[in-house]
């Protein structure tokens, strides 16, 4: 039944990442194309991101955990491949296609913490780990006194640096966690008002050639047009900034039911200076049809109130260097001095997930 899909007998071969989450995530799609009748079959592939210790802003950011995958669909050694969105660079591929947005986990981050504590239990001088730039400059944003610790590895290793008493907390992000059947590890879901997530966190990607146009209609079936729309308002804010996943720049959309009782899209979008000592944070609506263009006209605001200078030279300050797994330098989480600007709309009271602890993962080593 696969054959008319690709041109060539025998099942899809699924391009994944050889870890555990990247594994489990590829095999929720590979469950599903079964579940429509496809033979499947996972093609473990290496990318860079799995074989260098370098903080992933030293390997030149977004894309190191993709590239390869890429190379593998062009080569034709894969016939798909699933990605967490939020790795894949915004710019476009004429001859690859997101054939399928499958519905999003809880996108939300989460604490790992030592005694159960909470993110405002942690005492003054805690350590807290995070390789994302997004979480180091929000954490350092709180002024809690925080020593944050740049860290990579997957979530064993990450939650590990908790239980051997090396760090007293991690972040991560619950989709992982979700995904991986270990959402009792976390300690508190933290709320985004406090920490906002990563564009398009929590979401898979499905890619596969341009030209199979037979697999692009057979993948379609995986799509959820929500959570494409809601991705699709998160990747345009950050493309717009022209920013990766390296950027201290975080987005969250939602789609909700408007006062014309029409669904339209609410996005929060935030961008941050590294230290901690300022950030400008906006939010729009708009049409779900016109998701990207809600993206690009925040990404237009933020820009007119700085972002660009936070992203600048505060931005570019190197978070760390991961020395097995966790670097030796600590910067304190400083209270911000900055202007901010508030987000001029009260959230929508539809952010997903539960209010008890549940945690989720990825980063370099593991992502979600």
């Amino acid at each position: 039944m696969t054959a008319p899909l690709t041109g060539r007998p025998g099942p899809l071969r699924l391009g994944t990442r050889a870890s555990a989450l990247a594994l489990t995530q590829s095999g929720h799609v590979a469950d599903a194309l079964r579940a429509l009748g496809h033979e499947v079959e996972l093609v473990h592939v290496t990318t860079q991101g799995d074989t260098s210790r370098a903080a992933i802003a030293q390997l030149g950011g977004t894309g190191v955990f993709v590239t390869a995958l890429r190379d593998a669909l062009r080569a034709g050694e894969v016939d798909l491949a699933v990605h967490s969105f939020k790795d894949l660079p915004t710019a476009p591929q004429p001859d690859l296609v997101i054939a399928a947005v499958p519905p999003r986990e809880d996108p939300r981050d989460v604490l790992v913490a030592r005694d159960g504590l909470t993110l405002g239990e942690l005492p003054t001088g805690a350590r807290i780990g995070t390789g994302a730039p997004r979480r180091v400059a929000q954490l350092r944003g709180l002024g809690l006194g925080l020593e944050v610790e740049p860290v990579r590895g997957n979530v064993d290793t990450r939650i590990g640096y908790v239980t051997s008493g090396t760090l007293d907390a991690v972040v991560l992000a619950r989709a992982g966690l979700a995904r991986l059947g270990r959402l009792g590890d976390a300690t508190e879901v933290l709320d985004p008002l406090t920490v906002l997530p990563a564009p398009a966190q929590g979401a898979l990607a499905v890619e596969c050639r341009t030209a199979d146009t037979a697999l692009v209609a057979a993948l379609a079936a995986l799509d959820d047009p929500r959570t494409r729309a809601c991705v699709a308002a998160e990747r345009a804010l950050l493309g717009a900034l022209e920013a990766g996943c390296s950027a201290p720049v975080a987005a969250l959309a939602e789609v909700a039911e408007g006062d014309d009782g029409v669904d339209e899209v609410y996005l929060r979008g935030l961008v941050a200076a590294l230290d901690g000592s300022d950030e400008v944070k906006l939010s729009a609506t708009g049409p779900v049809d016109d998701a990207a263009g809600v993206g690009r006209r925040l990404a237009a605001e933020l820009l007119d109130l700085g972002a660009a200078a936070l992203m600048g030279d505060r931005a570019a300050a190197d978070v760390g260097t991961p020395s097995a797994g966790l670097a030796g330098t600590t910067e304190s989480a400083a209270r911000p001095s900055g202007t901010r600007t508030p987000d001029p709309r009260t959230p929508d009271p539809s952010t997903p997930g539960p209010s008890t602890p549940d945690p989720s993962t990825p980063d370099p080593g593991d992502t979600a």
